[in-house]
């Protein structure tokens, strides 16, 4: 890689990191249960539905707090993807396989109505 190629990784590599950063630090300091500037899901306010993302800030929250437990009661989702997009980002080559986006929006269908079931034990995957 040149120098010149080298010198322009290195701020777009750092405003990425900030990018990443400083939404994790808000996320951190403020709870998105008790704060009012964190907007709600427009699905569940609408309808009462959860949506594969509702209780993600929530759980976020917790897993910067080190509350893995509390994190998975509110989208297990959310947490076991976390592996999966980290993942990704170090190895994006695979992302590109015609099978990977079908199953991705399989699986957040396939989750998003499962939550909404009002059966035991798919009352757990609803956020708590």
């Amino acid at each position: 890689m040149e120098e010149k190629q080298k010198r322009r990784w290195i701020p777009m590599a750092a405003a990425g990191a900030a990018a990443i950063a400083l939404p994790l630090v808000v996320l951190f300091l403020f709870n998105p249960a008790t704060n009012r500037f964190f907007p709600p899901c427009p699905l569940h306010y609408v309808t009462g539905l959860h949506c594969p993302g509702c209780g993600s800030l929530r759980a976020l929250h917790n897993l910067l707090h080190g509350h893995l437990v509390e994190a998975v009661s509110l989208n297990p989702l959310m947490v076991i993807s976390i592996p999966i997009v980290a993942l990704m980002f170090f190895n994006p080559a695979w992302i590109y396989r015609k099978w990977v986006p079908w199953s991705a929006m399989a699986v957040l269908i396939g989750y998003g109505l499962l939550r909404n079931m009002p059966i035991w034990p798919l009352t757990l995957l609803a956020p708590q």
